[in-house]
């Protein structure tokens, strides 16, 4: 396959463009910086581009088998002020808007868009098991998760098949939440986080990276799918096993102000996550690998180790 990824070289870029390369495919990765595309894996090409246009890039799109579009600022990247959150939305708006032209000017067009999207889109639901039925909520995270999706989506008319992945908490040692949340609980202070009765839609990265080349493969999948595992945990219960994992007792409970000063904006997401389950990815046939978050958390320390 030739794969082109926009955001290329972030967590899930990066792991998606190793699994990739491992497997003999030809990739393709876009990227402002330079410096941060360093650690790609060798073969991976680099292209340069400016996140709104297509210039210099578009023609990549002709006759690629997929383009993955990962590119947006990262929202744990600082406070959210008017300024920040317009920088936030403006990133991932442009670059959409750069995919769909360079969809539009290719003469053979690509197989598949997958559009990165979050399990934000639904806003808080308490106790609710969400689908990919439930409607968008209304809070920040879920405005820009729709318009997110939006910018692309509209290269179904073109013909092109096109699906969104709506991801949760990316679990791995290279990034992420992760190696932030270790930190409190190898220092012996920390427990649940805020309450801990909010839920925490959990995905380990071998999953994720599975689940979209599953998305990619499948010719008949399009549309919304929850990247998230299918027995999510409440934030008290992964405390308990991240704990455990790390072999450290579990006593103090970080409050939700000292989650936000720890984590900066990603706080937002764990003290109020989604009972998210991935029934469309199940329904075309996907197999996790990962169920259990004990069992994710012990693969990813053992690696670390």
């Amino acid at each position: 396959m030739r794969v082109l990824i926009t955001g290329g070289t972030g967590l899930i870029g990066r792991a998606l463009a190793f699994d990739l390369i491992e497997d003999g495919h030809d990739v393709t990765v876009l990227s402002r910086d330079p410096v941060k595309a360093a650690g790609l894996p060798g073969g991976v090409r680099l292209e340069r581009w400016d996140a709104e246009t297509s210039d210099g890039w578009g023609h990549l799109a002709d006759g690629a088998d997929a383009i993955v579009n990962l590119a947006g600022e990262n929202i744990a990247a600082g406070r959210w002020t008017s300024q920040q959150k317009q920088r936030i939305r403006a990133s991932r708006l442009n670059a959409g808007r750069a995919v769909v032209q360079a969809v539009e000017a290719a003469g053979n067009k690509p197989g598949v868009v997958i559009q990165a999207s979050g399990v934000g889109i639904y806003g808080k639901h308490g106790d609710e098991e969400v689908t990919e039925d439930t409607p968008a909520g209304g809070d920040f995270l879920a405005r820009l998760a729709v318009e997110w999706e939006a910018s692309t989506s509209r290269i179904q008319e073109m013909g092109v098949r096109w699906a969104a992945v709506r991801t949760g908490i990316v679990l791995s040692t290279g990034g992420g939440a992760l190696p932030r949340m270790m930190l409190p609980v190898r220092l012996l202070f920390a427990g649940r986080f805020g309450s801990g009765r909010q839920w925490f839609p959990w995905i380990h990265i071998a999953d994720e990276v599975k689940a979209i080349r599953f998305i990619i493969e499948s010719k008949d999948a399009g549309g919304p799918f929850n990247l998230a595992a299918p027995y999510p945990v409440t934030n008290a219960g992964f405390a308990r096993y991240l704990g455990w994992a790390l072999g450290r007792p579990v006593l103090v409970p970080v409050p939700a102000l000292a989650l936000r000063l720890v984590l900066g904006e990603m706080a937002q997401e764990l003290l109020g996550g989604q009972r998210a389950v991935p029934r469309n990815l199940g329904q075309i046939g996907f197999a996790f690998h990962f169920t259990d978050v004990g069992d994710a958390l012990q693969d990813l320390l053992k690696r670390r180790r």
